[in-house]
């Protein structure tokens, strides 16, 4: 499964952040963005479980102030 955490950090942060976030595992990918979050990050997951552990990490960065989480809904299977 695929989900985007959407990040709110403290000023001067969102590109540690962004490289902290690399390091967890199951981050596929991490970018600083503009709008109204400063940084987005692409998890892939197996359990919901994981997904829990992976956002607690991701709350536990030094500077992150909230995230967002969207889970991505897979397609339908069609017959």
């Amino acid at each position: 499964m695929k989900a985007y955490i959407l990040v709110n950090s403290e000023p001067g942060m969102i590109w540690k952040i962004a490289e902290a976030a690399l390091k967890i595992d199951g981050v596929k990918e991490a970018y600083a963005i503009t709008g109204q979050f400063d940084d987005i990050i692409q998890v892939e997951f197996e359990k919901m479980e994981n997904l829990g552990r992976i956002i607690e990490k991701v709350q536990s960065i030094k500077g992150v102030l909230r995230t967002q989480t969207l889970i991505v809904i897979p397609p339908p299977i069609r017959e």
